[in-house]
């Protein structure tokens, strides 16, 4: 009896059997085809020599005819001139050797139609340094006689004509060098992630979290309108905060000041004193439900975001609208403070474009429109002057002051909410499908996928990773999660790179630019 397997299984042994059978090809070099390189070494030779190929250098004691050179493969013209007399041409470009400008076309180089890398370089190092760079400087044809030959002005550096320097030990000239596609550097080894703790005690959907610049204690946001405060040693509940009227979005501690701020879908945004544990301010103006709040590093601003398409500066303790920055076409869904240039970066998750924020004119500054659908997420790298940003169709790296793209990370298919990274280089993205994916930041390799089982009598439809941050130590990540509960991870002191080795292939980069 034939056994019944669903389509996923067949398709999935499928790709398998294929994998298997064209593995042992992966990454072989196709072999060269004779005649197709001498086509291609033909045109690279007419390309970048073509207006020195009508006029070679002879040595100065030569007579101004001499005899004919067969020694070309590629079939450019040669110079007709005295039979009987053995001439010793210097070649700049009408036969693949010698190297370089300056170097004696010898009998040996003209017998080896194709020499090898070594006959070449051997030739190459039978001229003493000096006096090779003398006999170019002498016979070369310079890059003004070419221009000035060719009826176009000097440059300085002009465009099509590849110039060979004979320096000690000699190069082969770039024009002809094969050039090497770039690999992916080896990544730096992390310890993978593990699930230590988990903590439950809201009602609701986790949907924002906050560690305390002490590093004793966490506060997270939920669904249930509530704000709690958790010791992070233990993981037990301190404080339970009550005062909005909607799901929390947002949740800050401020370093400044014993102050912590929320904001929700209320439209509300609260100042909380923790001495107190009361609401002390409200900042009034948004218009719509409020997603997103950061604090500035280094002056007393509050800056939050909102549904309404606009992000709002408030200074902390008059409770005034600073500034409304406003350019985002729809929802904006993160904001981030820094302390240098620019100093607010905002991502729209409709709009699906990030912006970078001058301060004090209250004005964009950089629009990026590289991504292609929502960004959720923004993160700064805590020590470069760099910041990544999550979107489903790809996780991407920029560069400070003017947003300058650095490169893709790829493969974290799902809608991604959130961000994080530490000092050491370990970027977290969690995604609405309950996976989290841990990136080594300098690479963008992918060194470990998480997806934790939802906590007994939620659905499987509840797995979803709304926030995630490291605390101060940067030795533990903690994730506000679909099923009501905040995950605790840290790294498995056990493991080594022996034990988890990077499974990781020198592969050729194909990025994305846009």
């Amino acid at each position: 009896e034939v056994q019944k397997h669903s389509v996923h299984t067949l398709v999935f042994r499928s790709l398998k059997r294929t994998h298997d059978m064209f593995v042992a090809d992966n990454a072989k070099p196709i072999p060269l085809d004779e005649e197709s390189h001498k086509v291609k070494m033909s045109v690279k030779l007419r390309t970048e020599y073509g207006s020195v190929l009508h006029m070679p250098s002879l040595k100065e004691n030569l007579r101004e005819k001499g005899g004919t050179n067969t020694g070309d493969p590629y079939g450019h013209k040669q110079y007709s001139g005295n039979q009987g007399q053995e001439l010793d041409y210097m070649i700049t470009g009408t036969h693949p050797y010698p190297p370089g400008p300056g170097v004696a076309l010898t009998a040996d180089t003209k017998i080896q139609r194709m020499p090898s890398e070594s006959a070449a370089q051997a030739l190459a190092v039978a001229l003493p340094p000096s006096q090779a760079r003398l006999d170019a400087n002498r016979t070369a044809a310079g890059v003004g006689d070419i221009y000035r030959h060719a009826g176009m002005a000097e440059r300085s550096q002009p465009p099509g004509v590849a110039m060979a320097v004979m320096e000690a030990g000699g190069n082969k000239n770039s024009a002809l060098m094969a050039k090497k596609a770039p690999t992916m550097p080896k990544p730096q080894w992390h310890p993978p992630w593990k699930l230590y703790r988990v903590i439950s005690g809201h009602l609701g959907w986790v949907r924002c979290i906050a560690v305390e610049p002490g590093n004793q204690w966490f506060v997270t946001g939920s669904a249930d309108r509530t704000i709690k405060i958790w010791d992070l040693a233990s993981g037990k509940l301190k404080l339970s905060l009550t005062g909005h009227i909607s799901t929390v979005r947002g949740v800050i501690v401020s370093a400044r000041s014993p102050y912590l701020f929320s904001c929700g879908e209320d439209k509300q945004v609260k100042c909380w004193d923790l001495e107190y544990n009361k609401v002390i301010r409200h900042y009034h103006g948004h218009l719509s439900a409020v997603y997103g709040l950061d604090l500035h590093p280094t002056i007393d601003v509050l800056v939050t975001c909102s549904r309404d398409s606009t992000a709002r500066i408030w200074d902390v303790r008059t409770k005034a609208s600073v500034h409304t920055l406003s350019g985002h076409t729809n929802a904006v869904a993160t904001v981030k403070c820094q302390a240098a240039e620019p100093q607010i970066i905002t991502g729209s998750s409709h709009d699906t474009t990030i912006r970078l924020w001058d301060l004090v004119a209250g004005k964009t500054r950089v629009t990026l429109t590289n991504h292609k659908k929502s960004v959720r997420a923004v993160v700064l790298h805590p020590r470069h002057y760099t910041f990544a940003s999550g979107s489903p169709d790809n996780i991407k790296q920029w560069k400070f002051p003017d947003g300058n793209f650095i490169q893709n990370l790829s493969g974290h298919n799902a809608i991604i909410n959130t961000l994080a990274v530490n000092s050491d280089g370990v970027l977290v993205s969690g995604a609405d499908n309950g996976t989290m994916h841990l990136w080594d930041w300098r690479t963008g390799y992918n060194f470990q996928r998480v997806h934790a089982a939802v906590q007994p009598g939620s659905l499987d439809s509840e797995s979803g990773i709304f926030a995630c941050i490291f605390d101060q130590s940067e030795s533990r990540l903690l994730t506000a999660e679909a099923d009501k509960t905040i995950k605790v991870y840290r790294e498995d002191e056990t493991a080594t790179e022996e034990t988890h080795p990077v499974s990781w292939k020198p592969e050729i980069i194909k990025r994305k630019r846009f």
